[in-house]
């Protein structure tokens, strides 16, 4: 908590909301209290103080706005959830809010997400203009497979007339086979 800046009322509101009753309310005004830069800090540790389950973090993520979603999604590694909040990541992957995209491929993911859906997860990244160094354990997944992957987009983005986004490159160093 020592690394989220909050101007003391926020963290006067802060102090008499974690680890209460009214946390997932909270959670929701988090932005209201706090203010935008620190709220998804803010409701990452409420998460995390409260300890959410698979079905609060589930409900709080489809009724949530984006920066909701996107809190939920940060705070995934660090909750008692297991596999059980992999469709909450496959969701975001689906959408084309790139806030969205970058904080389903972390740590979660690279621990849950299967190698054909994180493959295709890096492929989104590199399409919709997320930086592939936000990809959690990229260097330790990456394989021909994905090489394939990015080769063949490579060669539709030139055919095409398109540049190819240099993170194609930089992915395709990670293969030793590529």
């Amino acid at each position: 908590m020592t690394d989220i800046r909050l101007t003391a009322e926020g963290r006067a509101w802060l102090d008499s909301v974690l680890g209460g009753p009214d946390w997932e309310a909270a959670f929701t005004a988090a932005g209201r209290h706090v203010g935008r830069a620190a709220a998804d800090a803010v409701r990452v540790l409420l998460l995390r103080t409260a300890r959410a389950d698979a079905a609060t973090v589930t409900r709080l993520y489809q009724h949530g706005d984006a920066a909701e979603r996107r809190a939920v999604l940060r705070a995934l590694p660090h909750l008692p959830v297991g596999a059980d909040a992999l469709p909450l990541v496959e969701d975001a992957l689906r959408a084309n809010d790139a806030r969205l995209i970058e904080a389903a491929v972390g740590p979660y993911a690279a621990r849950h997400l299967g190698q054909h859906l994180w493959r295709h997860a890096v492929l989104k990244c590199v399409f919709t203009g997320v930086p592939v160094t936000e990809v959690a354990a990229l260097a330790d997944r990456a394989d021909p497979e994905l090489a394939r992957m990015l080769t063949d987009f490579a060669a539709e983005r030139t055919a095409a007339g398109r540049p190819v986004p240099p993170d194609v490159a930089y992915v395709l160093t990670l293969i030793p086979e590529a």
